[in-house]
């Protein structure tokens, strides 16, 4: 997890609103209070992560923290989608939660009681393996939040719920199964997201982008991609996505090392934009965890020779006016 430099919006005041999934008990919830300045402001749940996007987006609140990519399901898709097509948003910082599900109900429930199991597509997708075995014939509810079906949990009978440890404090809920995902090492990436503003570059940032090619033609993926390979700039993720006009059409959306204030960054986004593919940019912020600083410091050396080797040789050229 990070914490990141300070962005362009004072997190200091507590009357700032930030809207998370809810309700109370929620992973997001706890990736939030795991950052600090972020945990003084006034929280406000919602529903959907869509209702997120579109509140920070109105002014209804100030900020959005949402999740958007799982190491076991991959993207959250709505999340994306939202930021790519339907918002002007920009990621402020990212935050990655280490992911502990457990099967919860209320205290005295069996597991030859529990005849539903509820929680949030993502979290019980994750846990295929132990609920065929385990609980075979149990029907598998979807929730809007894990939280939310442990709040359902803690009032009906035969039903078990799939969340973090904290939700079961939160309601009263007896853990029957700890830690009962297929994989472990599970991890969840949230981002927190603003209507406008960068971050000072931290020297250790990751920056993401939407590309749309402007001609669909071969070789043009490849083009795009030369642009981040010639310049040493590592690529942490790279997901396509319909761009919801016509089948067959895609757009892509692109995690990197770095911070647009970074030359060999800006050169290359330049590059891109003027040649092969509208850029639609959604921030640049602290990454979590230790990375590649070192990596992207060398990339940039290496710019700085090859620029100062360039400005050499033109400096031979005859001035044409003299």
């Amino acid at each position: 997890m990070t914490n990141a430099s300070a962005s362009p919006h004072s997190l200091a005041s507590g009357s700032r609103r930030i809207a998370y999934l809810g309700p109370t008990g929620t992973f997001t919830e706890q990736a939030l209070l795991s950052q600090p300045d972020l945990a003084e402001l006034d929280l406000v749940p919602m529903a959907k992560f869509t209702d997120i996007l579109d509140a920070t987006s109105t002014g209804d609140v100030d900020l959005g923290f949402v999740a958007i990519e799982n190491a076991i399901e991959g993207t959250v898709n709505v999340t994306l989608d939202a930021l790519a097509f339907d918002h002007d948003l920009l990621i402020q910082r990212e935050v990655v939660l280490d992911i502990h599900l457990n099967l919860m109900a209320a205290r005295g429930t069996s597991l030859a009681d529990i005849t539903t199991v509820a929680s949030h597509p993502v979290a019980s997708a994750q846990c295929r393996k132990y609920l065929n075995k385990e609980l075979p014939d149990a029907t598998i509810r979807p929730s809007t939040a894990t939280a939310e079906a442990a709040k359902r949990a803690a009032d009906e009978t035969g039903l078990a719920a799939i969340g973090p440890a904290q939700a079961a404090e939160q309601y009263g809920l007896e853990i029957l199964a700890p830690d009962i995902a297929d994989q472990a090492g599970n991890q969840t990436r949230f981002v927190l997201v603003a209507p406008d503003g960068v971050p000072r570059p931290s020297g250790h940032d990751k920056t993401t982008v939407v590309l749309t090619q402007k001609e669909d033609k071969p070789g043009s993926l490849v083009a795009i991609l030369q642009q981040f390979a010639a310049r040493s700039i590592n690529l942490s993720h790279l997901a396509s996505r319909p761009v919801k006009t016509a089948l067959g059409n895609y757009c892509f959306i692109v995690d990197f090392d770095g911070h647009i204030s970074d030359e060999l960054i800006a050169d290359c986004l330049k590059g891109i934009r003027a040649r092969y593919a509208d850029v639609k940019f959604l921030g640049s912020y602290a990454a979590a965890g230790k990375g590649s600083t070192k990596s992207r410091q060398e990339a940039n050396s290496a710019w700085d020779e090859a620029e100062t080797w360039m400005t050499s040789l033109r400096a031979q050229i005859p001035n044409s006016k003299t």
